[in-house]
């Protein structure tokens, strides 16, 4: 077997040597966008970069190298600092995409594997032209109170409701997360609103939001997420998040680490255009 496959196959065996060599590779592969696997598990082929300044938007922490995205992943977010721009709503910070061929990250992120996640920072101050040097050490506050019971109402505004609405209703996206009690904020108003079944909880998610689109056309070997569940998620489902099951999740069982699809190896030791 070569030397490079015994390498992969290693990688692919250790989650943490998998994680730091797609990491360590520093561009795409050339070709149109090939996304293989889910976004918790899988790569993607022809991946081009979210440019660190547009019409509307900033992306931050650009030394991470995560500004990489099917092209369907980069047009969404071009239309929503459009949008933005058009509701009145300032200047956007984008932080990560993916990782120029995806899969697994050294720290950070389960997902945005695929190319097909990023994620917006709730912060909507005027924000100045930055140099990318400026933009590593972004701090932005929590929109939650400390005992996560509700968002902060010194902070949350009908602004950010109406950006996340924007970026619910884009064409393509599948789920937007949010931090619980951001979720429980747009019910009380916004219940029964058809683009509220997108807006899903999640942890950790109190400062910026997580967009997720959905296989784009043309992709066989991409795998979507089950569709979300009916309803507009105002339900018993969001009071779950305060239970004690859910402040403290049990850790996961032992067992074998999962692997990425055979074909990501190939994605990963492609030569770099």
């Amino acid at each position: 077997m070569p030397l490079a496959a015994r390498a992969a196959g290693a990688a692919q065996a250790d989650p943490a040597m998998a994680a730091a060599r797609w990491a360590a590779v520093p561009g795409a592969v050339a070709g149109l966008p090939r996304i293989l696997g889910g976004t918790g598990l899988g790569c993607i082929a022809g991946a081009v970069a979210l440019p660190p300044d547009g019409p509307g938007w900033q992306a931050v922490r650009l030394s991470r190298n995560r500004n990489w995205g099917h092209t369907a992943l980069i047009e969404t977010l071009r239309d929503l600092a459009g949008h933005a721009r058009a509701s009145g709503l300032p200047v956007l910070w984008i932080g990560d995409l993916g990782q120029p061929r995806g899969g697994p990250m050294p720290y950070g992120h389960a997902s945005h594997q695929v190319g097909l996640d990023a994620d917006i920072w709730l912060d909507l101050s005027p924000k100045p032209p930055l140099p990318p040097a400026q933009r590593e050490q972004i701090e932005v506050a929590s929109l939650v109170l400390p005992d996560e019971t509700a968002v902060d109402p010194a902070r949350w505004t009908p602004g950010h409701a109406a950006l996340i609405r924007l970026a619910a209703e884009l064409p393509g996206v599948d789920r937007v997360f949010v931090h619980h009690a951001i979720k429980r904020a747009l019910c009380r108003t916004e219940a029964g609103a058809p683009w509220l079944r997108r807006v899903r909880p999640w942890r950790g998610h109190d400062s910026h939001m997580h967009i997720r689109l959905r296989c784009p056309e043309g992709q066989p070997a991409c795998r979507d997420q089950a569709p979300p569940p009916p309803g507009d998620g105002c339900d018993a489902s969001l009071d779950w998040w305060l239970t004690p099951e859910a402040r403290q999740p049990s850790p996961r069982p032992p067992g074998p680490p999962p692997r990425l699809p055979e074909a990501c190896r190939a994605v990963l030791e492609a030569g770099t255009r």
